[in-house]
């Protein structure tokens, strides 16, 4: 077919890669401009950019989408089908309609759970044991529209959001690659209106552990908020980012380290697996023990 791809981040990038090696002809891919990152403040291409630029991919980053240009030389392309995955832009009627088959939106949850912008650490944040993708046709509704194919997956009880967006994907690549290819015989399903959950961004003030907490609390945030912004505490006034844990056995003040990285929580204990001091990288939390000069008995989040 011929398709529009429009994408942002890593997680799109997969999905690019898996249209093009299905044999569709991407005739344009959107993408979000050039940022200033790093050090340097120098402007950075996003994911799917460098890796269409790569594919020898023609590559537009409009500012807005809202004027009568931008949605002329978006319908002048003429396509079959646009494919939407954490593009990062609002899409007027005009763009919804420009295709012929419509937007298809590649959406990181089981709707009509967590629409929004962060369904995969909000799933892991509530603690669901599943979430999956759902290609869904695109409306004017914030991830409103009738889904045409999904699937579902468990999560992991050790896993972490990082974990669980690489995993979802691939799992949306292969499922649009599956969606195109079977798109005149798929029924569009309307989403119910019960069970509307809603997947707010993630604000970085949400990541501040309190160790009053019980521990099945404490695990789902540390894994949900993991590799970012990552949940923090603080040890002799500095940042501690936890990045992996589980829940264990033990029982203290909360915040008590005990031996091998037990903390106590408000109600158990988490076991620390891997940390990130701050300054430094992430490391096992073995490493991180043997050079912080804490001892079992003090306290996290001092």
């Amino acid at each position: 077919m011929r398709v529009v791809f429009m994408g942002t981040p890593d997680f799109s990038v997969p999905v690019l890669e898996a249209l093009v090696e299905a044999g569709h002809e991407i005739c344009a891919v959107y993408s979000q401009p050039p940022r200033p990152a790093g050090r340097g403040k120098k402007d950075r291409l996003s994911p799917v950019q460098a890796r269409a630029q790569a594919l020898g991919l023609p590559v537009r980053h409009p500012v807005s989408l809202k004027g009568s240009e931008a949605q002329a030389e978006f319908a002048a392309l003429q396509a079959e089908v646009a494919v939407v995955v954490a593009y990062g832009l609002i899409l007027p009627q005009a763009v919804l309609d420009a295709p012929q088959r419509g937007c298809l939106n590649i959406h990181a949850s089981l709707l009509p759970r967590w629409r929004g912008a962060a369904p995969i650490q909000r799933a892991i944040m509530a603690g669901d044991t599943e979430t999956g993708v759902c290609i869904m046709q695109m409306e004017a509704g914030l991830d409103t529209g009738p889904v045409l194919l999904r699937r579902a997956i468990p999560i992991g009880d050790h896993e972490t959001a990082g974990d669980l967006h690489d995993r979802l994907s691939a799992l949306g690549a292969a499922t649009v690659v599956k969606a195109l290819a079977e798109l005149d015989h798929l029924t569009l399903q309307p989403q119910p209106d019960t069970g509307v959950t809603y997947a707010a961004k993630i604000d970085k003030s949400e990541a501040k552990l309190d160790w009053t907490a019980p521990s099945a609390h404490i695990d789902r945030m540390i894994r949900g908020l993991s590799p970012f912004p990552g949940a923090w505490t603080t040890v002799g006034g500095k940042r501690l980012k936890l990045l992996r844990c589980g829940v264990a056995e033990g029982a203290g003040a909360p915040g008590e380290l005990q031996p091998g990285g037990i903390v106590a929580c408000g109600d158990g204990a988490i076991a620390l697996l891997e940390v990130q001091p701050e300054g430094k990288g992430p490391m096992a939390v073995d490493d991180w023990l043997r050079g912080a000069r804490i001892e079992p008995g003090d306290r996290l989040g001092d």
